[in-house]
């Protein structure tokens, strides 16, 4: 029997605390997994940003990357891998990089989800270029916010049609709002999107692979605030389990219809129907100082999903077919059967069932390893680093007792 070393890469741009903790669990566990004639050890390493051959092989069978967002070095060298060398990414970078909000809120309204109505508008202000001009005289034409209000309705949230982290939304109550906001975003390309408003429930659904968290979400508390505690929802009576399959299988259809292992989904309740209105989120936050209690799910779920992935050499899906989808939208079926079966297409593509079997075949030992290391000094370091990277240093103490404490309160739950 051969031994193999599978190594997973850590694309990382500001990540402090959940590299760290992800590193230590791995080498802690020190899984040696036997696969046929295999015996699979895996290595993490670090990927670091300099000049690269575009024929020299990469190190890695997966990549775990945080960074191609926004870094087009990394982002040309992850496609690279993807393209020559058969590497598994976390996220699929051509999709994270020309799927945003809007292109999600289309696909996701053909296939029948309640997105909120939504309207396009072109920007306030233009980069000057050639052409710009006669462009505009020639085919731009003036509208009315009041038409613009009258067509969404009020309440409504003007939000840029591909950003996140909640820059430059603002909620609009009347026509004036609606025209002040309008003035004040500059080059953004808007969306005005209808409020979901009363609504009695706005939970945020954490997907990675086939694994998903439901938490409940504030988005108008401090970002340390936002993640609400509850760890259970159906147990706390805030949704049922019929519900809880909803917000999963909307999380799952998004995420695979896009080729998407990482992503977020932000649902609201309202009347009892769960509206998704921000899903296009393929670099969720992972950071210890917003997640707190949840932080170590989100961590293992990274680590069991890159381990499944690294050991059974998962195939990158380079291309995206959407046809399946499309046919599923198309049945004359009511819109909860048409979920159901995107939710099994979802779960099928994500191997679902092999990957639960993989891990309690071979990461048995997985949760009490990382509840030893959530009581560790070394884990306790990773979260004050964290927080000297954010708080002023006289709150350094106060906020790395306050995350610690409810890492604590994960652990008496996990055990």
């Amino acid at each position: 029997m051969t031994t193999t070393i599978r190594r997973i890469g850590l694309s990382l741009g500001a990540d402090v605390c959940w590299p760290i903790c992800f590193e230590e669990i791995l080498a802690a566990l020190d899984p040696e997994i036997r696969i046929g004639k295999e015996r699979i050890r895996f290595e993490v390493e670090r990927v670091t940003i300099e000049p690269f051959d575009l024929r020299q092989p990469v190190r890695y069978d997966v990549i775990l990357d945080r960074l191609t967002h926004w870094y087009h070095v990394s982002r040309e060298w992850i496609k690279k891998a993807v393209l020559m060398d058969d590497a598994y990414v976390l996220n699929n970078p051509w999709t994270v990089q020309s799927m945003e909000k809007h292109t999600s809120y289309c696909a996701m309204m053909r296939l029948g989800m309640p997105v909120p109505d939504t309207v396009l508008i072109p920007p306030k202000e233009y980069e000057d270029r050639p052409d710009l001009q006669v462009t505009l005289e020639r085919y731009a034409r003036y509208f009315e916010f009041e038409d613009l209000g009258a067509r969404v309705g009020y309440p409504a949230f003007m939000k840029p049609y591909d950003g996140g982290g909640w820059v430059g939304v603002s909620k609009v109550e009347n026509d004036d709002e609606l025209k002040a906001a309008y003035e004040e975003s500059g080059r953004f390309v808007m969306h005005l999107q209808k409020g979901v408003m009363p609504h009695d429930a706005f939970v945020r659904c954490i997907g990675m692979g086939p694994q998903t968290r439901i938490v409940s979400y504030d988005p108008g508390a401090p970002l340390h605030q936002r993640y609400q505690d509850d760890q259970d929802l159906i147990a706390s009576g805030t949704i049922t389990e019929a519900e809880a399959q909803v917000i999963r299988d909307t999380t799952l259809t998004i995420n695979t219809f896009f080729g998407w292992d990482f992503n977020s989904c932000e649902m609201i309740r309202k009347d009892g129907v769960w509206h998704p209105f921000d899903f296009a989120n393929p670099c969720p936050d992972s950071q210890v100082t917003s997640l707190h209690v949840h932080f170590p799910w989100v961590v293992l779920s990274k680590l069991r999903w890159a381990l499944y992935c690294a050991a059974t050499r998962r195939s990158m899906h380079r291309n995206l077919d959407w046809d399946p989808w499309f046919e599923i939208a198309a049945r004359d079926i009511p819109y909860d059967e048409k979920l159901a079966a995107y939710g099994e297409r979802a779960r099928t593509k994500l191997e679902a069932e092999a990957f639960e079997e993989f891990d309690a075949k071979h990461l048995g030992d997985l949760d009490g390893i990382a509840r030893d290391f959530f009581s560790s000094p070394r884990a306790k370091e990773a979260v004050h680093l964290k927080v000297q990277a954010l708080f002023p240093e006289h709150e350094w103490d106060e906020f790395t007792d306050y995350f610690w404490a409810r890492i604590q309160t994960w652990r008496e739950g996990a055990a």
